[in-house]
């Protein structure tokens, strides 16, 4: 067992973590009171919550005009000749069966609205051309620009019953220059819309990201701060031969605008400031690029674009083919988030028949399970490795003990003690390096799985959300993750002790770490965390009950030096160059004492 001292420190911590989030509660009720939002115009119900700091545009004269799909409505305006915003059928806000989330909802402009190359241009007034307009699957704008650019645009939906194309609206853009002179096209752009925190539970910083040459390029509103050796950027720009499409997204939703084919473009990006409740938060808007060409006098030249605004749902992405499911958020760990999410994916459809409160949480659980089942035999090799390691305690703390003066001697004699037994220091570690890119890529998976929002199990009524029950002064209460502490260090203590007191301690801690990390992220994390301590309880228990490893010596084979050996050998001979060069001596001169001649053989 632990000693006093580990228990206090885990005290402290618990402690320290009510105290912040009190305080936090606190901090924000006093900002929220010395920064009123500001008054704005009454907007409708779904965007009540939501104000963006900066002038709204206002058009008396606007008309509205909706195209509806089984899972969107897009709903396009004059003013600005675009999709002034999107409502997702089957998407709501957290904690709400009844209020759609909707994109662009706080955007400057409309979706495809043109743009200039780095900002939001006035929104000009379109004339809506009803007679070429089809109702419920095309509508058609016109406009005219200054200096005698006029601009038609013909928006229509994708009804070919694919994955994905109920999100999928296809742009073909029309520009004529009807001045004498020629018009550089690469001085406008089509707004990419604006994303930004729809709760403030889901205030994950906004993102923007482009394809290029089969690449996917990414970053978000941290690129706009200030630090100690940058300035706080107000304007990002990214040029590119082959741009293939590009998109602003927040946490589970996105617009991008796609051309038909790659072009040489420029993506520009801006963040701005979001009052959310009493919630100081980031938004992030841009456009891209028309192709660089330019459209002589009184010539015209047509573009063809394809919309998506929908969520970033990895299944429906990777059926839509190509490089669509780049755009989920995986980073370097895709390569473990991409199988984990279709395995997540299959095991609710094996679990469909229980429904929706059960079958996500269920379909984690097997998930878990299932990762952790494949890898029991390495868990059971270094275990035994664990228990042969603290067998040899005895011996090496001798060892510390005889050559506390010589270290090296004291490793070289531990490796000798290591090989003589057969005992691998690093076998015990092996289950937690594994571990982590898989917790890594379940990381990625929950905290961008839109499957989750909304779905509920056992006493969690949203997975994507943690599972606050109660507040005890302004703390919030959340159940699973004290479920998933306590569990952790029922875990812990099961193991065998390995290393000394100091190293014990931290291992100690590593429980209270995951702890912090998870209290207040998505409860699907904590509900993974929580299964994995409680297969390795049972797994653990199972190993203890097998007969204990036995400690004998293993039969060295002659000239086959093992790996920690050669580190050792390694680490010597750099100690031994640090002490040459110490002494003012270069370790890399060659010896050239003169050698004692030798006596002239003579034949016999």
């Amino acid at each position: 067992m632990y000693d006093r001292k580990t228990w206090i420190i885990v005290a402290l911590c618990g402690s320290l973590l009510a105290v912040n989030l009190y305080f936090s509660r606190q901090n924000q009720q006093k900002i929220a009171e010395q920064n009123p939002p500001p008054a704005v115009q009454e907007a409708p119900k779904a965007a009540q919550d939501m104000t963006v700091e900066r002038p709204a545009v206002i058009d008396a004269a606007e008309k509205t005009v909706t195209i509806e799909t089984d899972k969107a409505v897009f709903t396009f305006s004059t003013t600005g000749g675009g999709i002034k915003f999107v409502d997702l059928k089957d998407q709501f806000k957290v904690g709400s069966k009844e209020d759609r989330i909707r994109l662009n909802q706080t955007g400057a402009a409309p979706i495809a609205a043109l743009a200039g190359d780095e900002d939001v241009l006035s929104n000009v007034s379109y004339t809506f051309v009803e007679s070429e307009s089809v109702e419920g699957k095309k509508v058609v704008f016109s406009g005219a620009y200054p200096g005698g650019v006029t601009v038609k645009k013909v928006f229509s939906i994708v009804s070919n019953g694919k994955p994905g194309s109920p999100y999928l609206i296809d742009l073909n853009l029309q520009v004529q220059n009807g001045s004498g002179q020629p018009v550089p096209l690469k001085n406008y752009s089509l707004f990419l819309g604006e994303a930004a925190p729809i709760h403030a539970k889901e205030a994950f910083p906004p993102s923007y990201y482009w394809h290029t040459d089969g690449d996917i390029h990414t970053g978000d509103t941290g690129k706009f701060s200030g630090g100690w050796f940058k300035s706080a950027k107000s304007l990002i720009t990214e040029q590119s031969d082959k741009m293939e499409y590009a998109g602003v997204a927040d946490q589970f939703f996105t617009t991008l605008i796609r051309p038909s084919e790659q072009q040489i473009s420029k993506l520009w990006v801006r963040s701005g400031d979001l009052t959310l409740g009493d919630h100081k938060l980031k938004s992030i808007h841009g456009g891209l690029g028309l192709p660089q060409a330019t459209l002589a006098a009184n010539e015209t030249k047509a573009f063809n674009y394809t919309i998506f605004a929908g969520p970033r749902h990895n299944a429906m992405l990777r059926q839509m083919g190509g490089d669509w499911s780049d755009i989920m958020p995986y980073s370097v760990f895709g390569w473990v988030a991409n199988p984990l999410n279709r395995l997540l994916n299959w095991f609710h459809y094996a679990f469909r028949g229980t429904g929706t409160q059960w079958s996500w949480g269920l379909a984690i659980i097997a998930l878990t399970l299932s990762v952790r089942t494949a890898i029991w035999p390495l868990y059971a090799k270094s275990t035994r490795s664990m228990k042969r390691m603290s067998k040899l305690q005895p011996e090496m703390a001798k060892m510390k003990e005889k050559y506390a003066d010589d270290p090296n001697r004291m490793n070289q004699e531990m490796m000798k003690l290591y090989r003589t037994y057969g005992v691998n220091p690093l076998g015990g570690c092996l289950p937690m390096l594994i571990q982590i890119p898989i917790f890594y890529g379940f990381f990625r998976v929950l905290q961008y799985a839109v499957e989750l929002r909304g779905q509920g199990f056992l006493w969690v009524h949203d997975l994507s959300q943690p599972d606050t029950r109660w507040e005890i002064g302004g703390v919030p209460i959340n159940p699973l993750p004290i479920v998933m502490a306590i569990t952790s260090f029922i875990q812990m203590a099961m193991t065998p002790k390995t290393g000394d007191k100091t190293q014990q301690r931290m291992m100690m801690m590593m429980p209270f770490l995951f702890f912090f990390f998870c209290y207040n992220f998505a409860s699907a994390l904590a509900l993974y965390w929580t299964t994995t301590n409680l297969f390795s309880i049972l797994q653990t228990w199972i190993t203890n009950k097998l007969p204990e490893p036995e400690l004998k010596e293993k039969k060295a084979v002659p000239g086959k030096k093992t790996f920690m050996e050669r580190m050792v050998e390694k680490q010597q001979e750099m100690e031994k160059m640090q002490r040459l060069r110490q002494q003012g001596i270069d370790p890399n001169t060659r010896d050239v004492t003169p050698k004692k001649k030798r006596s002239p053989r003579t034949g016999g």
